[in-house]
């Protein structure tokens, strides 16, 4: 099984474990995630995920032999977005997600990494996106995404000019939260998982949607109203009276 599952408390740790390909994502992995994904989603009792990779690498990317396929004769070159199913639907989780990327993330592997809302990037981390490099174009949303976490000249950097990141140049440019040493990245993510996995359930899934939300917003009256809503709601719910009555936690 290329795909380990942990759960340490409301806290769900993927963990992708083929390290004799470095992690690739071959068509098992990509299933494995796809599936073990929706399963937790599910599960009333997981508020938060991380995603990690088995050393050396977090993931170097799409499979060698299912990309080296698509540029032969009589192959659908569309049948490259079954390699996007995993992190896509990482990217789409409703529950918050962290990765803890603990080495090379290569590729559709560093859109792995992209499809979290937060990166903790231990100091062994590498940043890659390479598509140039091999000779095709950036794809599975990537550019959006890194532009998005990053801005337009880094993305240009990493993407036109080869520009690698480590960790500690990955948290200065804001692609990571932080770095920190290997020994400690996954404990690090996981406790920072633990307190988004401590909130309601549903209120800490709406909140990570209006945070997706909030770029497309076109003014700030528009945010008002949007964000008026849901806290409305979050008013009416019964965790909202029972914490406040519960004494403060640090």
């Amino acid at each position: 099984m290329p795909l380990h599952v942990e759960r340490r408390g409301r806290v769900a740790v993927l963990t992708l474990d083929d390290p004799e390909r470095r992690n690739a994502l071959s068509q098992e992995l990509v299933e494995e995630i796809t599936a073990a994904v929706g399963t937790l989603e599910a599960d009333e009792t997981i508020g938060a995920l991380v995603v990690t990779g088995a050393p050396p690498a977090f993931c170097s990317g799409a499979d060698v032999s299912a990309l080296t396929s698509l540029g032969t004769e009589g192959q659908n070159p569309h049948d490259v977005r079954e390699i996007y199913a995993g992190f896509l639907r990482v990217l789409e989780c409703r529950l918050p997600t962290i990765a803890a990327v603990n080495g090379p993330a290569v590729g559709a592997g560093f859109n792995l990494a992209l499809a979290c809302d937060l990166r903790i990037a231990g100091t062994s981390a590498r940043f890659d996106a390479r598509f140039l490099r091999i000779g095709i174009h950036p794809g599975g949303g990537h550019t959006w995404l890194l532009d998005r976490a990053v801005g337009p000249q880094a993305a240009a950097a990493m993407n036109l000019f080869g520009e690698r990141l480590d960790g500690e140049r990955a948290a200065a440019t804001g692609l990571a939260w932080e770095c920190v040493a290997d020994g400690d990245l996954l404990a690090r993510a996981t406790e920072l998982a633990a307190r988004a996995a401590d909130a309601p359930r549903e209120l800490a899934m709406r909140v990570k949607a209006t945070l997706r939300h909030a770029p497309w917003q076109p003014a700030f009256d528009d945010a008002l109203r949007f964000e008026l809503e849901h806290q409305v709601w979050s008013f009416r719910q019964p965790e909202f009276t029972e914490r406040m009555k519960a004494p403060p936690k640090n």
